[in-house]
């Protein structure tokens, strides 16, 4: 093996601890609810930073996996829980932005 092949796998290795270690955060939706660009339907889901300004929702009932853009926000203070801010329009319920626990961030869409 060559050096440099030592050090892509090496490199690789880091890169999958970094996503595995990843920290996700809970949360439900009494309803369904317009997030950027897609639609979550109701039910329990995780939330997980894939880095950069991409999240990634699992909906824990069914499975299924979104990736959406966002805004981080810094708050200064950390919040003692995850909590999705919504906003009602024309009788749709939209995801303005989400609070991540035991941080000072915000998430905005």
């Amino acid at each position: 093996m060559t050096i440099k092949n030592l050090f892509l796998a090496g490199a690789l290795m880091v890169a999958s601890l970094t996503l595995a270690s990843a920290k996700t955060y809970d949360f439900s939706l009494a309803a369904p609810s317009q997030v950027g660009p897609i639609t979550l339907a109701a039910g329990h889901y995780t939330l997980k930073m894939l880095g950069g300004d991409v999240v990634e929702f699992t909906n824990l009932d069914t499975n299924k996996k979104a990736m959406v853009e966002v805004k981080i926000n810094n708050l200064g203070d950390k919040v003692d829980a995850t909590s999705v801010n919504l906003k009602d329009e024309a009788g749709t319920q939209r995801v303005t932005s989400i609070d991540l626990q035991d941080t000072g961030s915000k998430l905005e869409f």
